[in-house]
């Protein structure tokens, strides 16, 4: 299994560019457990960039333990039902985190 930094790092290369056009926003991600951090993500001019901090004013903030997130991205864990099953918890703009679902092929 990719380690989250592989993981963040290959987030730009999987972007839909045709998808994002028009979109700017930027999700932040905060990861607990082993392997844990805090990344974000920001979609703007049809291009992804990823960092490796915690940024103020987020569109949206997604919360979960890293284990879990990576099963997410790679498909052993769906994420509605991660969402519903309180996995994940998202703070601020839901629309923009699903959007981001539409984005990336992950």
């Amino acid at each position: 299994m990719p380690t989250l930094e592989e993981i963040f790092a290959e987030m730009p290369n999987r972007l839909n560019a045709d998808q994002a056009k028009g979109v700017d926003m930027t999700i932040q991600f905060n990861l607990s457990g082993d392997e844990g951090g805090d990344y974000a993500l920001h979609v703007a001019n049809g291009e992804a960039n990823v960092v490796e901090e915690t940024l103020d004013d987020p569109t949206a903030t997604i919360k979960m333990d890293a284990a879990d997130y990576k099963s997410m991205v790679t498909g052993q864990l769906d994420p509605m039902t991660a969402f519903m099953t309180g996995k994940v918890k998202v703070e601020g703009d839901l629309g923009a985190v699903m959007k981001m679902q539409s984005l990336f092929d992950l």
